[in-house]
């Protein structure tokens, strides 16, 4: 299966936060991975003074998804033990975060995992990414690309 990740940071060295995930990933995994190009965006959320670096990863793997859950998290407790949110769970600055934003053509809705990720078509900062990863992947329940996403999320900047 195919797994559409999501890597971001905003604290410290933000680039070398997240080729260090990335190393990590492939080693925990085995593969080799492809990436995208990295893209700055503001916090989604919250309110930070420190923008984030984000990519997009395209792992290859046959291990079951709440497995390649467990692992991405511990490879995430392995660069920083920091919670992502606050005690009143909302979101707050972090080292790394790792997000699972989708696995090819499935859907999950478990109390630990949903995929796509439910906040996909609403952050460039993932559609981005996948546009350069995968632009012909089309969402399991709205059929758009990552591209048709984007252009419904920054009309202004729809692409003619």
């Amino acid at each position: 299966m195919n797994y559409y990740l999501n890597i971001g940071s905003n604290i410290g060295n933000r680039r070398r936060n997240i080729s260090r995930a990335v190393d990590l990933i492939r080693r925990t995994f085995g593969t080799d991975v492809r990436c995208s190009s990295p893209v700055e965006s503001e916090p989604w959320g919250f309110d930070s003074a420190n923008t984030f670096v984000n990519e997009g990863l395209v792992l290859h793997t046959d291990h079951a998804p709440a497995d390649v859950l467990s692992m991405l998290q511990n490879v995430e407790r392995s660069i920083s033990s920091a919670s992502h949110r606050n005690s009143d769970g909302s979101y707050r600055d972090r080292v790394i975060d790792i997000d699972i934003v989708a696995i090819d053509q499935l859907t999950i809705d478990s109390p630990t995992l949903k995929v796509p990720h439910p906040h996909f078509s609403e952050r460039d900062f993932y559609l981005i990414p996948m546009c350069e990863l995968a632009p012909a992947w089309r969402h399991p329940r709205t059929h758009l690309t990552p591209s048709q996403m984007l252009d419904r999320l920054n009309p202004k900047c729809a692409s003619k």
